[in-house]
């Protein structure tokens, strides 16, 4: 179990060390279940880490939904990451928040929390090169494949990317964007440890059972 009231520096380390599957939320792709089903399907999978994201709902709807987020990844021992919203993130007490390339500066909101896990997209190398100095604790490179999610985002930077943005910081990392399972083999080879997935699990018949099968793959992959 994932302690409640975790540090930053057991949570960062809890992030690093984690091998396995990090699922992101996405109501309208996930075949009409609600993100609360969703998420009560990758926690009963074994998810260990998933981000909120929802560019839809009001901000009373997000909060609340946030909450029901908050109990559920406590209960179930994981970390919760907020998607682009900074206030929902501090107002529910996520362990993290992720920023995209247009959204609030990593540094900036270090200034307003030094226990948040702070995640950045990076889909050019300087990007990447310069996420730590930006107060990152992490980083994302995607998209690697074609994706529905980022269908305006290109380049598609494909297994190359990771070699190349993951030489350039030392923070851990997460790599996204059109991933399949027949992807994990490779990219555990190239130290990859944290997978973030949409529409795998989101169209999934079974969500928990896909939950697992990533996790496992992944895991078997890296000899854990």
């Amino acid at each position: 179990m994932f302690p409640e009231d975790a540090s930053y520096s057991e949570k960062e380390t809890f992030f690093r060390e984690k091998f396995t599957i990090y699922p992101v939320s996405c109501d309208p792709l996930a075949g009409g279940r609600s993100d609360i089903e969703w998420l009560d399907a990758v926690l009963a999978g074994g998810a260990k880490i998933v981000q909120l994201r929802d560019k839809f709902s009001d901000d009373l709807a997000l909060y609340r939904k946030a909450l029901a987020f908050r109990e559920r990844t406590w209960k179930a021992g994981a970390l919760f990451i907020v998607n682009n919203r900074v206030d929902i993130a501090l107002l529910s007490k996520a362990d993290g928040v992720h920023l995209g390339n247009t959204d609030l500066p990593a540094g900036e909101v270090r200034k307003l929390s030094s226990h948040l896990l702070i995640g950045v997209s990076c889909n050019a190398a300087e990007q990447a090169a310069t996420a730590k100095q930006r107060g990152a604790s992490y980083f994302n490179i995607g998209p690697l494949f074609q994706t529905e999610t980022k269908k305006k985002l290109t380049p598609f930077l494909g297994l190359e990317g990771v070699k190349t943005f993951s030489s350039l910081c030392d923070l851990p990392f997460t790599v996204m964007g059109g991933i399949k399972l027949e992807h994990v083999k490779e990219l555990v080879a190239l130290g990859v440890g944290r997978i973030a997935v949409v529409t795998a699990l989101t169209q999934a018949k079974d969500i928990a059972k896909e939950t697992r099968r990533w996790i496992e793959t992944i895991e078997k992959a890296a000899g854990q």
